[in-house]
């Protein structure tokens, strides 16, 4: 995967351990993992996210050319309302998420890290008779997220995409160091991920793979709008909605405290009862260590497991909770 060209000035910062892939190019931690996480849950600091892609649309034509390649509802976005989408194939698997603003005059999203090329590439070639201007502007502007409560003031400069779950601002690369040193204490990418597994919210590349629809990771609604169609996998969508049956559905592990690591991705979900020589049934996408639930992991298994059925990631035992319905 591309990754923006160079580190972010933030890793130089007191305590400040690299993150790994997808995420490296920015702190994974600065020190004290559980302490970080606290401090998100309870509003303060933000979270260094200069390491994703950003790409705007200008022009007269952009929300209602983008109403036609997003899964979501686009054309009357009214400014400053924040929102998320999905790019699917033509079968109706997902290619990219979006986490879009609108302030009036562009359109801004950010994307995971190094994934704005691939999604430019695609803006580009469906442009036709538009009249809207694609760009890459990640070498310009960092994203930092503030968590939700969070006080801090959007510096001069910044658009500001602000959601349930906090803000993120498209702040001018140039400022990063200089909002750091006014708006600490920096946290590192792990206790974000710890809260967004805590909220069973999916993450393209970890939760997905390359035949993942939406209604798997439970993207229906906050991601699709199922009132409108004229985009791309738009049939599959709408198939599998109708009939109810996506083959596979995500869920929320709690898993065993006593084991010293955690199951990396894409360990594999067994049944308990069938032991680790069972039938592979799904695999971990993410797994990660709360400061209030102990070692939690987000899954994807298949339909009919049963939703009281105790399971296995690799040799960790594993109850689960229902995120996506069966």
């Amino acid at each position: 995967m591309l990754r923006h060209s160079s580190a972010s000035p933030l890793l130089s910062l007191p305590g400040a351990v690299p993150a790994e892939a997808p995420d490296d190019g920015v702190a994974g931690h600065y020190g004290d993992l559980f302490r970080e996480q606290r401090a998100l849950a309870d509003g303060s600091g933000f979270v260094d996210l200069s390491h994703r892609g950003v790409v705007t649309v200008r022009g007269a034509e952009r929300l209602s050319w983008l109403h036609l390649l997003l899964t979501q509802h686009v054309s009357e976005l009214p400014p400053g309302q924040a929102t998320e989408a999905l790019v699917l194939s033509a079968h109706g698997h997902v290619e990219h998420a979006v986490y879009l603003v609108d302030d009036g005059e562009t359109t801004w999203m950010h994307t995971e890290p190094g994934q704005q090329e691939a999604l430019i590439a695609y803006l580009e070639s469906m442009k036709f008779f538009y009249r809207v201007e694609v760009a890459d502007r990640t070498d310009d502007f960092a994203v930092v997220y503030l968590p939700a409560g969070s006080i801090t003031e959007a510096p001069e400069g910044a658009v500001v995409r602000e959601t349930p779950h906090g803000r993120d601002l498209f702040l001018p690369r140039a400022a990063l160091e200089s909002f750091a040193a006014a708006h600490g204490p920096a946290i590192g990418v792990l206790a974000l991920e710890a809260l967004r597994v805590e909220a069973h919210r999916p993450r393209l590349g970890l939760e997905t793979d390359h035949r993942t629809i939406p209604h798997e990771v439970g993207w229906i609604g906050s991601a699709v709008h199922l009132q409108k169609g004229c985009y791309r996998g738009q049939e599959t969508v709408a198939r599998v909605h109708n009939l109810g049956k996506p083959p596979r559905r995500l869920v929320f592990l709690h898993l065993d405290g006593s084991e010293v690591h955690l199951p990396p991705h894409g360990t594999p979900i067994r049944l308990a009862a069938d032991g680790a020589e069972g039938r592979q049934l799904g695999f971990v996408t993410t797994a990660v260590r709360h400061h209030e639930l102990g070692p939690i992991a987000l899954a994807l298994v298949k339909r009919n497991v049963p939703v009281d059925a105790p399971l296995l990631a690799g040799g960790t035992a594993a109850a689960q909770e229902v995120v996506v319905e069966p």
